[in-house]
């Protein structure tokens, strides 16, 4: 859904990242921890006094912060995740895009870790660079976490699809490279016909040059090393045009890359892990399944 500071340096004893062995409770929401303890490295050019911090979004992210929900142990399959909430790189929709689905995976057996990426404000590395960090902990931590290194996905929601499949495709190494990526409503285009003007104005600024424009147009950076995918929208999205998924879905097929597309009639944009989403025991019933299946 569109439209983060982590609001200070919080302690990080007792959270649920320190101890993953401990089944959480239902619906608490584990402490907050820094992706980077001494300070974002760069800036993104927004003020810390702007962070807006309303119970399930936060606008204006100036640092980043993450979110682990460990999976039971006795469940667990060693499959981790990264959730990216959407908010048109404006916001960060951490609930129904984030620790709602953070608590169905846990279901599934896997850990899920909540990621509240700094906003870009036209510098869109900033947010890859955040996506690119937390997935290199995630390794880092794995046996703390009771995590397999090499099941380690990333999932996304419109903007934060856009961080997913650019995190999918723009990866430096076999350490920030996701293991498989979940794609839901993502705006992930440049292209004139379907790009989501909202989310690529707030990555890319007005002034970004042809070649940086490109560069963040996902299914443009696609390769036979793109991770499979399961992608997942509504026929009748006119908010984030339904050609964003598809064409990222041909750009996996055309170098092979295996891939999962769901379509389904109505919904429009933003349903994330809302129950009244209408078809979402379709979607967690296809998503369970695949994720199963990709553990064969």
């Amino acid at each position: 859904m569109k439209k983060m500071a982590w609001l200070a340096v919080l302690p990080l004893l007792l959270s649920a990242a320190e101890s993953p062995g401990r089944t959480p409770e239902p619906n608490r929401t584990p402490e907050a921890l820094p992706l980077y303890p001494k300070g974002a490295p760069e800036s993104n050019g927004l003020s810390a006094d702007s962070v807006k911090v309303l119970p399930d979004v936060i606008f204006g992210a100036v640092d980043a912060d993450y979110l682990v929900l460990p999976a039971d142990p006795t469940q667990a399959t060693g499959q981790a995740v990264v959730i990216c909430p959407g908010g048109g790189y404006g916001a960060i929709c951490f609930d129904h895009e984030g620790l709602q689905v953070a608590r169905w995976f846990n279901t599934q057996g896997v850990t899920a870790i909540v990621l509240r990426y700094r906003m870009p404000n036209g510098h869109p590395e900033i947010p890859l660079k955040d996506a690119q960090q937390m997935l290199e902990l995630v390794r880092k931590q794995a046996p703390k976490w009771r995590v397999d290194p090499h099941r380690v996905g990333i999932i996304g929601f419109s903007a934060g699809g856009h961080l997913a499949a650019a995190a999918s495709t723009l990866f430096t190494g076999a350490d920030n490279r996701p293991d498989f990526t979940i794609l839901c409503y993502a705006a992930t285009s440049d292209d004139p016909d379907i790009i989501d003007k909202e989310t690529f104005g707030n990555l890319i600024g007005p002034d970004a040059s042809a070649p940086e424009t490109f560069r963040y147009s996902c299914e443009k950076q696609v390769t036979d090393r793109t991770p499979q995918a399961f992608i997942a929208l509504s026929d009748d999205d006119d908010n984030v045009l339904p050609g964003n998924s598809t064409r990222y879905y041909t750009a996996l097929k055309s170098r092979n890359v295996p891939a999962e597309l769901h379509i389904f009639p109505t919904g429009g944009h933003g349903w994330g892990w809302s129950e009244s989403f209408r078809y979402k025991d379709e979607l967690r019933a296809a998503l369970g399944r695949w994720l199963e299946e990709i553990r064969k």
